[in-house]
Protein backbone atom coordinates (compact mmCIF):
# COMPACT_ATOMS: atom_id res chain seq x y z
CA UNK A 1 0.00 0.00 0.00
CA UNK A 2 1.41 3.29 -0.64
CA UNK A 3 1.51 5.75 2.40
CA UNK A 4 -0.17 9.44 1.49
CA UNK A 5 2.67 12.20 3.35
CA UNK A 6 1.58 15.55 3.62
CA UNK A 7 5.08 17.52 2.20
CA UNK A 8 8.12 16.96 1.06
CA UNK A 9 9.86 17.38 4.43
CA UNK A 10 8.25 14.25 6.13
CA UNK A 11 10.08 12.10 4.35
CA UNK A 12 13.12 13.53 3.31
CA UNK A 13 15.51 13.25 6.17
CA UNK A 14 15.70 9.50 5.20
CA UNK A 15 17.40 10.42 1.60
CA UNK A 16 20.75 12.27 0.27
CA UNK A 17 19.54 12.59 -3.06
CA UNK A 18 16.12 13.58 -4.76
CA UNK A 19 15.82 12.65 -8.62
CA UNK A 20 12.75 14.98 -9.59
CA UNK A 21 11.19 14.90 -12.69
CA UNK A 22 10.12 18.57 -14.16
CA UNK A 23 7.18 18.51 -16.49
CA UNK A 24 4.47 17.94 -13.92
CA UNK A 25 6.13 18.29 -10.93
CA UNK A 26 8.06 21.77 -11.36
CA UNK A 27 6.15 22.85 -14.01
CA UNK A 28 3.12 22.26 -16.53
CA UNK A 29 4.88 23.54 -19.43
CA UNK A 30 3.56 27.33 -19.07
CA UNK A 31 4.09 28.15 -15.29
CA UNK A 32 6.24 26.84 -12.33
CA UNK A 33 4.45 25.13 -9.65
CA UNK A 34 6.19 27.50 -6.66
CA UNK A 35 4.97 25.35 -3.54
CA UNK A 36 6.85 22.28 -5.22
CA UNK A 37 9.89 24.31 -6.37
CA UNK A 38 10.29 25.63 -3.05
CA UNK A 39 9.88 22.19 -1.40
CA UNK A 40 13.18 20.98 -3.44
CA UNK A 41 14.76 23.98 -2.81
CA UNK A 42 14.37 23.97 1.06
CA UNK A 43 15.56 20.14 0.55
CA UNK A 44 18.57 21.88 -0.68
CA UNK A 45 19.10 24.03 2.21
CA UNK A 46 18.64 21.19 4.43
CA UNK A 47 21.72 18.94 2.93
CA UNK A 48 20.47 17.09 0.06
CA UNK A 49 21.44 16.84 -3.56
CA UNK A 50 18.08 17.53 -6.21
CA UNK A 51 19.23 16.28 -9.52
CA UNK A 52 16.40 16.72 -12.34
CA UNK A 53 15.36 14.65 -14.40
CA UNK A 54 13.37 15.07 -17.47
CA UNK A 55 12.64 13.44 -21.00
CA UNK A 56 13.09 17.09 -22.42
CA UNK A 57 13.88 16.15 -26.02
CA UNK A 58 16.29 19.24 -25.58
CA UNK A 59 20.24 19.59 -24.11
CA UNK A 60 20.59 20.83 -20.18
CA UNK A 61 21.43 24.02 -21.02
CA UNK A 62 18.28 24.57 -22.93
CA UNK A 63 15.80 23.36 -20.37
CA UNK A 64 17.58 25.71 -17.92
CA UNK A 65 16.34 28.36 -19.96
CA UNK A 66 12.91 26.90 -20.01
CA UNK A 67 12.61 27.03 -16.77
CA UNK A 68 13.63 30.47 -15.84
CA UNK A 69 11.20 31.71 -18.70
CA UNK A 70 8.39 29.78 -16.62
CA UNK A 71 9.21 31.11 -13.33
CA UNK A 72 11.27 28.19 -12.09
CA UNK A 73 14.20 29.42 -9.61
CA UNK A 74 17.86 28.59 -9.87
CA UNK A 75 17.65 27.60 -6.26
CA UNK A 76 15.05 24.71 -7.33
CA UNK A 77 17.80 22.11 -7.74
CA UNK A 78 21.58 21.65 -7.89
CA UNK A 79 21.91 19.86 -11.42
CA UNK A 80 20.25 18.40 -14.74
CA UNK A 81 20.16 15.45 -16.71
CA UNK A 82 17.89 15.23 -20.11
CA UNK A 83 16.43 12.89 -22.04
CA UNK A 84 18.06 15.19 -25.34
CA UNK A 85 21.82 14.77 -23.85
CA UNK A 86 21.71 11.36 -23.35
CA UNK A 87 19.78 10.80 -26.95
CA UNK A 88 23.24 12.69 -28.19
CA UNK A 89 24.94 9.50 -27.39
CA UNK A 90 22.83 7.60 -29.91
CA UNK A 91 22.96 9.46 -32.25
CA UNK A 92 26.56 9.89 -32.56
CA UNK A 93 26.50 5.98 -32.38
CA UNK A 94 24.33 5.58 -35.36
CA UNK A 95 24.18 6.62 -39.02
CA UNK A 96 25.03 10.26 -40.13
CA UNK A 97 22.03 10.78 -42.79
CA UNK A 98 19.27 11.60 -40.29
CA UNK A 99 14.85 12.67 -41.27
CA UNK A 100 14.21 14.30 -37.87
CA UNK A 101 10.26 14.45 -36.88
CA UNK A 102 9.88 16.94 -34.56
CA UNK A 103 9.83 21.42 -34.32
CA UNK A 104 11.95 23.60 -35.50
CA UNK A 105 12.55 24.60 -31.52
CA UNK A 106 14.00 21.33 -31.21
CA UNK A 107 16.91 21.26 -34.54
CA UNK A 108 19.50 22.43 -31.46
CA UNK A 109 19.44 18.82 -30.15
CA UNK A 110 22.05 18.25 -33.10
CA UNK A 111 24.55 21.46 -32.26
CA UNK A 112 27.84 20.14 -32.93
CA UNK A 113 27.16 16.21 -33.84
CA UNK A 114 28.52 14.96 -37.07
CA UNK A 115 25.44 14.40 -38.75
CA UNK A 116 23.04 15.57 -41.82
CA UNK A 117 19.34 16.21 -41.95
CA UNK A 118 17.95 15.02 -45.32
CA UNK A 119 14.44 14.40 -46.47
CA UNK A 120 12.63 11.08 -45.68
CA UNK A 121 14.01 9.50 -48.86
CA UNK A 122 17.61 9.95 -47.83
CA UNK A 123 17.50 8.83 -44.42
CA UNK A 124 19.11 6.05 -42.83
CA UNK A 125 17.48 6.62 -39.24
CA UNK A 126 15.16 8.73 -38.02
CA UNK A 127 15.30 10.99 -34.86
CA UNK A 128 12.16 12.21 -33.17
CA UNK A 129 11.68 14.90 -30.81
CA UNK A 130 8.26 15.79 -30.88
CA UNK A 131 5.50 15.80 -33.50
CA UNK A 132 5.73 18.88 -36.19
CA UNK A 133 3.13 20.54 -34.16
CA UNK A 134 1.92 19.42 -30.85
CA UNK A 135 -0.65 21.93 -30.38
CA UNK A 136 -3.03 19.85 -32.56
CA UNK A 137 -1.35 16.53 -34.07
CA UNK A 138 -0.78 13.04 -32.65
CA UNK A 139 -0.09 9.58 -33.43
CA UNK A 140 -3.42 9.22 -36.03
CA UNK A 141 -1.92 12.01 -37.98
CA UNK A 142 1.61 10.32 -38.68
CA UNK A 143 0.13 6.59 -39.93
CA UNK A 144 1.38 6.54 -43.13
CA UNK A 145 4.71 8.48 -42.93
CA UNK A 146 5.66 6.30 -40.01
CA UNK A 147 4.18 2.52 -42.58
CA UNK A 148 6.32 4.08 -45.06
CA UNK A 149 9.58 4.21 -43.08
CA UNK A 150 8.97 1.10 -41.37
CA UNK A 151 8.78 -0.67 -44.81
CA UNK A 152 12.49 0.99 -45.12
CA UNK A 153 13.15 -0.69 -41.90
CA UNK A 154 14.14 2.59 -40.29
CA UNK A 155 15.74 2.69 -36.82
CA UNK A 156 13.76 5.27 -34.75
CA UNK A 157 15.88 6.90 -32.46
CA UNK A 158 12.90 9.19 -29.60
CA UNK A 159 14.47 11.99 -28.03
CA UNK A 160 11.24 12.50 -25.88
CA UNK A 161 9.82 9.03 -24.17
CA UNK A 162 6.72 10.56 -22.80
CA UNK A 163 3.51 9.24 -24.38
CA UNK A 164 1.72 13.00 -23.08
CA UNK A 165 2.50 16.23 -21.30
CA UNK A 166 0.75 18.72 -19.78
CA UNK A 167 0.46 21.89 -21.11
CA UNK A 168 -1.31 24.42 -18.89
CA UNK A 169 -4.51 22.30 -18.17
CA UNK A 170 -4.55 19.97 -21.34
CA UNK A 171 -2.30 17.38 -22.72
CA UNK A 172 -0.23 17.30 -25.87
CA UNK A 173 1.35 14.08 -27.56
CA UNK A 174 5.06 13.72 -27.28
CA UNK A 175 7.59 11.72 -29.40
CA UNK A 176 7.18 8.66 -27.25
CA UNK A 177 3.37 8.38 -28.89
CA UNK A 178 4.87 7.91 -32.17
CA UNK A 179 7.65 5.96 -30.82
CA UNK A 180 4.80 3.48 -29.91
CA UNK A 181 2.88 3.58 -32.77
CA UNK A 182 6.43 2.36 -34.86
CA UNK A 183 6.94 -0.18 -32.44
CA UNK A 184 3.25 -1.37 -32.86
CA UNK A 185 4.55 -1.76 -36.77
CA UNK A 186 7.31 -3.89 -35.35
CA UNK A 187 10.07 -0.84 -36.08
CA UNK A 188 13.25 -0.67 -34.52
CA UNK A 189 13.42 2.02 -31.36
CA UNK A 190 16.00 3.31 -29.45
CA UNK A 191 15.48 4.87 -26.16
CA UNK A 192 17.86 6.21 -23.41
CA UNK A 193 15.29 8.41 -21.57
CA UNK A 194 13.13 7.13 -18.61
CA UNK A 195 12.38 4.39 -18.05
CA UNK A 196 15.45 2.91 -19.72
CA UNK A 197 18.91 2.89 -17.86
CA UNK A 198 21.12 5.54 -19.69
CA UNK A 199 19.32 8.53 -18.25
CA UNK A 200 19.74 6.88 -14.71
CA UNK A 201 23.36 6.04 -15.05
CA UNK A 202 23.52 10.16 -16.02
CA UNK A 203 22.15 10.72 -13.37
CA UNK A 204 24.39 8.61 -11.17
CA UNK A 205 27.65 10.27 -12.82
CA UNK A 206 26.22 13.73 -12.29
CA UNK A 207 25.72 12.63 -8.56
CA UNK A 208 29.45 11.32 -8.12
CA UNK A 209 30.35 14.62 -10.25
CA UNK A 210 28.87 16.83 -7.19
CA UNK A 211 30.58 14.40 -4.58
CA UNK A 212 27.89 12.18 -3.57
CA UNK A 213 29.06 8.55 -4.11
CA UNK A 214 25.41 7.29 -2.42
CA UNK A 215 23.80 3.98 -2.10
CA UNK A 216 20.18 3.30 -3.81
CA UNK A 217 18.18 3.15 -1.06
CA UNK A 218 19.44 7.11 -0.18
CA UNK A 219 18.09 7.67 -3.30
CA UNK A 220 14.18 9.36 -3.84
CA UNK A 221 12.86 9.95 -6.92
CA UNK A 222 9.81 12.03 -7.51
CA UNK A 223 7.08 12.20 -10.40
CA UNK A 224 4.18 11.53 -11.81
CA UNK A 225 4.29 9.32 -15.02
CA UNK A 226 3.46 5.44 -14.42
CA UNK A 227 5.67 4.46 -17.91
CA UNK A 228 8.56 6.83 -17.32
CA UNK A 229 8.82 8.07 -13.70
CA UNK A 230 7.46 4.46 -11.48
CA UNK A 231 8.72 2.07 -14.14
CA UNK A 232 12.22 3.90 -13.92
CA UNK A 233 12.54 4.34 -10.75
CA UNK A 234 11.24 0.91 -9.78
CA UNK A 235 13.86 -0.50 -12.31
CA UNK A 236 16.52 1.42 -11.13
CA UNK A 237 15.98 0.41 -7.92
CA UNK A 238 15.08 3.66 -6.13
CA UNK A 239 12.11 4.95 -3.43
CA UNK A 240 9.54 7.42 -5.82
CA UNK A 241 6.98 9.99 -3.93
CA UNK A 242 3.93 9.55 -6.63
CA UNK A 243 2.67 13.22 -7.59
CA UNK A 244 -0.97 12.30 -7.74
CA UNK A 245 -2.08 15.44 -9.38
CA UNK A 246 -0.57 14.88 -12.63
CA UNK A 247 -0.94 13.14 -16.24
CA UNK A 248 -2.94 10.30 -14.91
CA UNK A 249 -5.10 12.24 -12.46
CA UNK A 250 -8.00 12.10 -14.68
CA UNK A 251 -8.42 8.31 -14.05
CA UNK A 252 -8.95 8.98 -10.27
CA UNK A 253 -9.97 11.99 -8.83
CA UNK A 254 -13.64 13.18 -8.35
CA UNK A 255 -15.80 15.66 -9.85
CA UNK A 256 -14.32 18.35 -7.35
CA UNK A 257 -10.94 17.23 -8.33
CA UNK A 258 -9.88 15.57 -5.20
CA UNK A 259 -7.98 12.62 -5.37
CA UNK A 260 -9.89 9.22 -4.41
CA UNK A 261 -6.89 6.98 -2.32
CA UNK A 262 -9.04 3.69 -2.86
CA UNK A 263 -9.41 4.50 -6.76
CA UNK A 264 -5.54 5.81 -7.36
CA UNK A 265 -4.40 2.94 -5.00
CA UNK A 266 -6.32 0.33 -7.90
CA UNK A 267 -5.14 2.20 -10.62
CA UNK A 268 -1.69 1.96 -9.40
CA UNK A 269 -1.99 -1.78 -8.73
CA UNK A 270 -3.50 -2.00 -12.16
CA UNK A 271 -0.08 -0.94 -13.57
CA UNK A 272 2.24 -2.61 -11.54
CA UNK A 273 2.95 0.41 -10.02
CA UNK A 274 4.18 1.02 -6.45
CA UNK A 275 5.68 4.14 -5.63
CA UNK A 276 6.99 4.15 -1.93
CA UNK A 277 4.89 7.06 -0.78
CA UNK A 278 2.26 9.56 -3.30
CA UNK A 279 0.91 13.16 -2.50
CA UNK A 280 -1.62 14.73 -4.53
CA UNK A 281 1.03 17.91 -5.50
CA UNK A 282 4.76 18.19 -4.53
CA UNK A 283 4.47 20.49 -1.48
Amino acid sequence: MTTRVGNLAEVRSSYEVLLSDVWGVVHNGVNAHPRACQALAAAREAGLLVVLITNSPRRWMSVVAQMRSLGVPDETYDRIVTSGDVTRHLIEEGPKRIFFIGAERELELFADLDVELVGEDEAEVVVCTSPFNDEVEGPDDYRDLLGRLRQRNLPFVCANPDMVVERGHRLVYCAGALAKAYADLGGRTLIAGKPHPPIYEAALAEMADAGRNVEKQSILAIGDGLLTDVRGAQDFGVDLLYVANGIHASHYTSATGDVDPDRMQAYLDEHGAKPKFWIPDLV
